[in-house]
């Protein structure tokens, strides 16, 4: 068991230095400083750019006896509503997971495995955002503190077998949740960045930011729960440097190369050059390419239509199939 005291004290020091909180009951949203919000029942608990706690949330009179029930480990802490027993399990990790460093992405995709897998053994929300938890420092909840030591990620997955959510239709993109919403935009701006960089080599770094923090925008837009605007600039930052950086190495043209191998693989299986298909991706790629950039620096799509001179139609589908994949 730990000890309240003590808990009390690193809880509050590793709280971010201006957390949100609320009273909740469709109370507003507050900023605080933590010695302020740390009174609220509803608080931040990770900053912004790492996750320091998983956070489960799970609507259910017995629900903080579900990691019994599953054999998980025993969670940090477990926040319970005193009235219809609906909790927040905490599990605390020993070394935080960066949301936004793009050479990182690895731990954040297991992050994100072992959150998926436990929300679904827990019976958990899936659609949890984890931004406000029940503050386990206030009496509003019936807290049960449980495990003082913190979790490695390999500890958490050794008690499961890891499920990654399934490739997600156009329309389930929308539906991303928790961490996995991290991940898709890190994937889709990072792919769409990957190629896009040989058009913007003589714009400048600060020009190129630009542009990746305007597809991040449009990425994140398309998710029901978005991402907060920090997170989401923080990760258009980190890719913007990471390919400004890299795009002459020898690593990044290999792994530029090998997913163009796969795309071509893919499109030689799924068209056949008679019917033209290799030949229309030809001719449109350059001007689908420069009517994106144009949309997302704030041309009026009846502009974009008379310089390009294609139809309205063939715009809005090349937007819309951008909206949704982002």
């Amino acid at each position: 068991m730990l000890n309240k005291t003590q808990f009390s004290a690193d809880f509050l020091k590793k709280l971010p230095y201006k957390p949100f909180c609320s009273f909740g009951k469709g109370g507003k949203t507050l900023i605080r400083s933590k010695k302020n919000a740390i009174q609220y029942p509803l608080i931040q608990v990770n900053h912004v750019h790492t996750v320091q706690y998983l956070i489960f949330d799970i609507d259910a009179p017995d629900a903080y006896l579900h990691f019994f029930d599953e054999n998980l480990p025993v969670p940090t802490w477990i926040a319970k509503n005193k009235k219809n027993g609906h909790c927040h399990v905490c599990y605390e990790l020993k070394i935080p997971v960066c949301k936004t460093t793009h050479a990182r992405l690895k731990p954040l995709r297991y992050l994100a495995s072992i959150e998926y897998t436990y929300a679904k053994k827990l019976s958990a929300d899936l659609r949890y955002t984890g931004l406000l938890t029940k503050n386990p420092v206030d009496r509003d909840w019936q807290v049960f503190l449980l495990n003082p030591t913190p979790f490695e990620l390999d500890e958490l997955a050794d008690y499961v077998d890891l499920e990654t959510k399934p490739k997600p239709t156009e329309e389930e993109k929308k539906e991303v949740s928790g961490l996995g919403r991290n991940c898709m935009l890190f994937d889709t701006v990072r792919f769409w960045a990957y190629k896009a960089i040989r058009e913007h080599l003589d714009s400048g770094l600060d020009i190129w930011y630009q542009e990746v923090l305007e597809r991040s925008k449009i990425a994140n837009g398309s998710f029901l729960e978005p991402l907060p605007y920090s997170e989401v600039k923080a990760t258009a930052k980190s890719i913007a440097k990471w390919v400004w950086r890299n795009h002459h190495s020898a690593e990044f043209q290999a792994m530029f190369s090998e997913k163009q191998a796969r795309k071509g693989r893919k499109g030689g299986l799924a068209s056949d050059s008679s019917h033209g298909g290799k030949a229309r991706s030809a001719k449109y790629s350059d001007i689908r390419q420069e009517a994106l950039k144009q949309y997302i620096q704030g041309v009026k799509k009846a502009e974009i239509v008379r310089r390009l001179k294609i139809s309205k139609m063939t715009l809005d589908r090349w937007l819309k199939k951008v909206t949704v994949q982002a």
